[in-house]
């Protein structure tokens, strides 16, 4: 298949490496001198858990050229995905997938549909990648072959998407979990990634230091997030969510959440991006923001304790700018 990976950053990179592991004929779109490295050197990624490091060559853009494709998928920070939609609505392939954190995708969608020449179908993806981009390679940390999860805004991908997808990424392991509801499932994955980012912030970007006590605090918001979501009608998801909050399976996220903090993953799946991304962490707790004040009664009293534990935005933005000045993100 012809695929189009609209963006480069750590998710980008490894979606790109399946893809190309797959046999497809995969280009890449980048910018800037990571464009440059991706050109003269190829795709480099050091799979940290894994002990191991790939070399790709897909085929590196900088820009639509109205060249078709069979799939584009768009991976891109939440703030960032709408200086591209005008760049999806274009783009000469019947499938858009759009990955990453979304609080907006019916306003997207909607706009791509607007907006496009030819019928396309507009799904919304996510992919568990953390990681950090170096000067010649990708740094990635991930559990086993990872996946994504997929669907559309309130409904499932159809049988032909399903059977377009599941070839892109045939042989090779990785994972694809069906949704139907994925702008119900971003709010819940929201509310389980905004605590550990106030907490991140809170000890500047050093979860080592996290204490038993405030790992708690940290599930007890998740706990409260969930239970807003719920008070506003939407289902949590996945459907085992809440299981994993109480009795046995409470206490081993309690584990499992002590351990990442404690070692280099919760540095390369946590605390990594969120010095990168203080953008996009904004933007995601601004609009989680809005949800709280469509339910203002409803009580989040850990939730609050972690916010008034971090700096302020404007702090942190000027703690994690780097020395050109600038936010440490880019396609």
């Amino acid at each position: 298949m012809k695929i189009l990976v609209y963006g480069a950053g750590v998710i980008g990179s490894y979606l790109t490496h399946v893809l190309c592991a797959a046999g497809n004929d995969v280009t890449l779109l980048a910018r800037g001198s990571w464009r440059e490295t991706l050109e003269r050197d190829g795709l480099t990624i050091v799979h940290h858990l894994q002990k191991k490091t790939t070399h790709d060559r897909p085929r590196v853009i900088g820009a639509l050229n109205g060249e078709p494709y069979d799939l584009v998928f768009a991976v891109m920070q939440y703030q960032q995905m709408a200086a591209i939609l005008d760049d999806l609505a274009r783009a000469g392939s019947p499938v858009v997938v759009l990955v990453g954190n979304n609080m907006d995708a019916g306003e997207m969608e909607a706009y791509i549909q607007a907006h496009t020449a030819a019928p396309k179908t507009v799904l919304f993806g996510f992919q568990g990648t953390g990681g950090r981009r170096e000067a010649d390679k990708t740094v990635c940390v991930r559990f086993g072959d990872m996946g994504m999860t997929v669907g559309g805004v309130h409904r499932a991908p159809s049988a032909a998407d399903k059977q377009a997808l599941t070839s892109a990424f045939a042989g090779t392991g990785y994972r694809l979990t069906w949704s139907a509801d994925m702008d119900a499932w971003y709010k819940c994955h929201l509310a389980f990634i905004l605590p550990i980012a106030y907490l991140s912030y809170a000890l500047d970007c050093n979860l080592r230091r996290a204490t038993g006590k405030q790992i708690k605090t940290g599930l007890q918001a998740v706990r409260e997030g969930y239970g807003l979501l719920d008070a506003l009608g939407y289902p949590i998801l996945p459907e085992d969510t809440m299981e994993k909050l109480h009795g046995l399976k409470g206490a081993l996220s309690y584990i499992l959440l002590r351990i990442m903090a404690k070692t280099a993953i919760g540095e390369l799946a946590a605390t990594g991006h969120c010095r990168d991304a203080v953008t996009e962490l904004e933007a995601l707790d601004t609009a989680f923001a809005a949800l709280r004040e469509r339910r203002p009664d409803f009580p989040m009293l850990h939730w609050d304790i972690l916010c008034r534990a971090m700096p302020d935005w404007e702090t942190l933005h000027q703690l994690y700018r780097n020395r050109e000045g600038r936010e440490i993100y880019r396609l």
